[in-house]
Formats: structure tokens, C-alpha cells, sequence
């Protein structure tokens, strides 16, 4: 199967199936130098808002590296697999110390990981303005070709 591209405001149900279910995902973001820092993290996606969200303590370097790309913000990219299936989501990240979009963020994040996210008054989002998606997220059915 082909990968394919997708509407990351209006995705086909097996793409926002894929976002529904529980998979650690990794976040790319530019360091200073351009060289990209790839780590491990939850996301949540919200396909009406066009915004992917990670939380994040305000220190860690993927706060600070989003924080270094200034006022336009960072070209990032948020990815998970399971198997075969994969799906990215692209876009500019901005760092949000908010508290309604902290909290938001941690209700997401507790819906999709199925669990509350432990206090930390450090903590900060990274919202990501979605521009991109792609991926193969059809789930086969046993017994199908």
C-alpha cells in the first residue's frame, strides 16, 4: 500500500482511527544548528482545530529548540508506527504557557493515554499549526488481501 496524502483538517475515518488509538509517537524538532532532535513523546490530534499538541516541562530541549526558532515558530514533525501503518503530521510549533491550553492539552492526553498526566507546574504545550499529513493507516483484516 502506497502512502498516501491527507486533509489534516478533514482526515479519512482510518487515519483519525490511528490517532485515536494508544501509540508512543516521536516529535522532530530543529535544533539551532538545523540538524534535527528526534524524540520520544504523546500526542493528541485534533483534526477540527488543524493542531497536534504535546506536553512538554518548559526546560526540556524540544520546548527550547521550538523557542529558538523565534516568532514564526519551528517546522516540526510528529510521527507514529505500529507495524506497517504509519502516519506524520506536520506544521509550525509554538509553545503555549496557557493555563486553559496546559489544561487542555492534559485532558486530551489523558483521553487518548488513558491516564492523568502527573502535576507539574512547569509544564507548558507545544501546539502544532498543521500544514501536512500523510501516512498508511489502514488497519488489514485478518483473513483479507
Amino acid at each position: 500500500m502506497a502512502a498516501y496524502p491527507v486533509d489534516p483538517g478533514d482526515p479519512d475515518p482510518s487515519h483519525l482511527s490511528f490517532w485515536r488509538e494508544r501509540h508512543l509517537c516521536t516529535l522532530t524538532t530543529p535544533r539551532p544548528d538545523g540538524s534535527p532532535h528526534v524524540v520520544p513523546v504523546g500526542v493528541t490530534y485534533d483534526p477540527e482545530a488543524r493542531l497536534a499538541r504535546v506536553i512538554a516541562n518548559k526546560s526540556s530541549t524540544k520546548v527550547l529548540n521550538v523557542l529558538a526558532a523565534g516568532p514564526e515558530g519551528a517546522r516540526v514533525a510528529v510521527c507514529q508506527v505500529d507495524g506497517r501503518r504509519w502516519a506524520t503530521l506536520e506544521g509550525r510549533a509554538f509553545v503555549r504557557a496557557e493555563p486553559d491550553r496546559v489544561a487542555e492539552a492534559e485532558r486530551r492526553y489523558a483521553e487518548r493515554y488513558e491516564r492523568t498526566p502527573s502535576p507539574n507546574p512547569s509544564r507548558v504545550v507545544i501546539e502544532i499549526e498543521l500544514t501536512r499529513a500523510m501516512g498508511k493507516a489502514v488497519k488489514k483484516v485478518p483473513g483479507k488481501s
